[in-house]
């Protein structure tokens, strides 16, 4: 129950510390931690299932798509040595990713292409509905006009269960189709930063509205991606590799105008986002669906970097209506609430959204109004050298639905009654 936050709070209550069952959605949580294992937790915070392994993230495999194996994940099994033994950092370090299954078995492993010699896995993996696993890894590679010797590109592999790459696709190769001006190209090409765009997310888009209106940008295989140090969301054509569709780098607003106010949230374009995380599609079937819902780190970043929460003060969750480019709905509650790294927002089926806010380690369930009726604090931190306890931070917190486990499987939903913090003493 001790460490820190933001530099500042040493002491702090961890586990769930609200919980309204009659407002929230009730589903478990699987998250990897950074003591290096992956937990399963209920609406209380009980740990119903762990694995020894973490993730970048830890990702739940659909049943639907996995023959109807329950509880399997994928993870990172090894990391990247040297002969010196010392690990690198970022997806750089990752040698070999693979399939558990609910006991922890190790039922699929990959060790990336055979020229890398190292899976280099970072921030996506998802199981694909022909059974071959999308991969977003890490390329190290001088690229021709970049200043840099040595650059961490980004690159997009479909592997097979028998390990072969069937699809790529390198960034690099696309420069000029990501929204950038000749000028912020040139920028990019000239940036001392070795991991120039630094992709967050890779995820094939699914069944939407959009295509089902006959939109062929938004086909349900095209993946979608987010680059966190460059601003911008796009989307790319699997078929022709293809950028088809793009937000961003530039937005028509470089200054953030006032937050929504909760029942008069009225579509305005998107202004500036930075450092953004994790941009999904909304499911079909669920609220806003076909809209994408991303964080916003407000992070600090771009080509020229755009300075750290321009006038917010804040992070904020975005929803974004793809076809007209606006904004539709916003959580930006002030100041308490930023991460200017990692994080998630995903939607639920009762019109909630869950939020990791990953720099505090804080998981939470907010209403369409903004009000807070679930938060977690994890009490998995990390281990220093010098003071004991490191920090809590997480990467994301995936919401998975209760039929997504072995049946008769534990799970708790006893409200929490937060005590008043004026009061509260240890």
């Amino acid at each position: 129950m001790s460490g820190l936050i933001n530099g500042t709070t040493l002491v702090y209550p961890t586990g769930v510390t609200i919980y309204k069952p009659e407002k929230a959605w009730n589903h478990y949580t699987v998250y990897s931690s950074p003591d290096k294992n992956s937990y399963l937790i209920d609406m209380n915070g009980n740990v119903v299932n762990s694995w020894p392994y973490k993730g970048f993230p830890t990702e739940v495999i659909d049943p639907a798509v996995n023959k109807g194996k329950l509880g399997h994940v994928l993870v990172q099994l090894e990391d990247r040595k040297d002969t010196n033994n010392k690990s690198f950092g970022n997806g750089v370090n990752n040698h070999a990713i693979g399939e558990l299954d609910w006991k922890g078995n190790i039922v699929w492993k990959w060790e990336g292409e055979k020229t890398a010699g190292h899976a280099h896995q970072h921030h996506e993996i998802e199981r694909l509905k022909n059974g071959n696993t999308l991969v977003l890894a890490n390329r190290i590679h001088k690229i021709k006009g970049f200043k840099l010797d040595s650059t961490i590109d980004d690159v997009i592999y479909e592997v097979t269960p028998k390990g072969k790459i069937v699809w790529e696709w390198l960034a690099s190769d696309h420069l000029n189709d990501l929204g950038f001006t000749p000028e912020q190209v040139e920028l990019v090409k000239n940036s001392n930063l070795a991991d120039y765009l630094h992709f967050n997310n890779a995820r094939t888009l699914g069944p939407n509205k959009w295509f089902d209106a006959g939109d062929q940008r938004f086909n349900p295989d095209n993946i979608i991606v987010d680059s966190r140090q460059a601003n911008f969301i796009a989307i790319i054509d699997k078929k022709t590799r293809k950028v088809v569709w793009t937000l961003g780098p530039n937005y028509p607003s470089a200054e953030l105008k006032n937050p929504f106010v909760a029942g008069d949230q009225k579509p305005r374009p998107v202004d500036q986002l930075s450092g953004l995380h994790d941009a999904k599609i909304i499911p079909k079937g669920l609220p806003g669906e076909g809209n994408i819902l991303v964080f916003d780190n407000q992070g600090g970043s771009g080509y020229p970097a755009v300075s750290f929460q321009i006038s917010t003060g804040s992070s904020r969750v975005v929803e974004i209506d793809p076809s007209t480019k606006e904004i539709v709905w916003e959580y930006r509650p002030g100041s308490s609430f930023f991460s200017a790294f990692t994080s998630l927002a995903r939607r639920l089926p009762n019109g909630n959204t869950v939020i990791t806010e990953g720099q505090t380690g804080r998981v939470f369930q907010v209403t369409k109004a903004g009000e807070i009726v679930w938060e977690y604090v994890s009490p998995h931190f990390s281990e220093t050298k010098t003071n004991g306890l490191g920090g809590n931070n997480l990467y994301r917190a995936t919401p998975v639905p209760y039929n997504w486990v072995p049946a008769n499987t534990q799970k708790s939903e006893v409200a929490v009654k937060t005590p008043d913090l004026a009061k509260f003493k240890v």
